[in-house]
């Protein structure tokens, strides 16, 4: 039987992103992660650990033992990536300002860990088509390919970018955009991303949106 993490392992586990499985932590604990199959260390600079299938399965699991409170309470994990579904209460008015490079950078690597769980989980090695874990978080999914592929998030008032919101149909979003050209470009590139993507009429507003599904073949 495998042994279980260690506390400490355990933490790294659980505080990683959300998203994407990025993990922060001593080259050590990281190390011994990898060691363990929890994680793996990603072949392209900034070299940044996620986490394994295993991993995921480890983090989505109860602990089987709860652990002693600590002394001193832990820092909050510092940088966890969330992407822009657009229309965030946080968000400006008016439409996103364009990424600085902080954040594209922090896309691009959580962009680039997807693919990676892609590879990963899939038979065959396939990084085309989206993964468990998109299915399951369908509207991060589709906002981060969104947002990878460059397309402005809207503002707080709605306007002037993409907005990815859910749906009552079982793994398909809605992605509405304020002018036919967006929603297009939108489209062809979840498209790209591995999802189904068609154009839909509002009845009641007539306003055009998307709706998209994760692709199985």
């Amino acid at each position: 039987m495998t042994r279980p993490p260690t506390a400490a392992q355990r933490r790294v586990i659980d505080a990683a992103d959300p998203v994407t499985g990025r993990l922060r932590g001593t080259q050590a604990q990281l190390a011994a992660l990898v060691k363990r199959g929890l994680a793996f260390r990603h072949p392209r600079p900034p070299h940044d650990h996620f986490l394994t299938p295993a991993g995921h399965r480890i983090r989505e699991a109860p602990p089987q033992a709860p652990a002693p409170a600590p002394a001193v309470a832990p820092p909050p994990a510092p940088g966890v990536f969330t992407a822009r579904i657009g229309g965030e209460e946080d968000a400006p008015e008016g439409g996103a300002p364009p990424a600085g490079p902080s954040r594209t950078r922090e896309v691009h690597s959580a962009w680039q860990g997807l693919l990676e769980l892609r590879r990963m989980t899939d038979p065959h090695g396939a990084t085309d088509r989206p993964c468990g874990w998109e299915r399951t978080h369908l509207v991060q999914a589709a906002a981060l390919a969104l947002e990878a592929a460059g397309h402005p998030p809207a503002g707080r008032d709605g306007t002037d970018g993409y907005r990815v919101r859910a749906t009552p149909q079982p793994e398909a979003v809605a992605v509405h955009a304020p002018d036919t050209e967006l929603l297009r470009a939108c489209a062809a590139t979840l498209e790209q991303a591995g999802w189904q993507a068609g154009e839909h009429t509002e009845p009641r507003t007539r306003a055009r949106y998307l709706l998209a599904s994760p692709r199985r073949t």
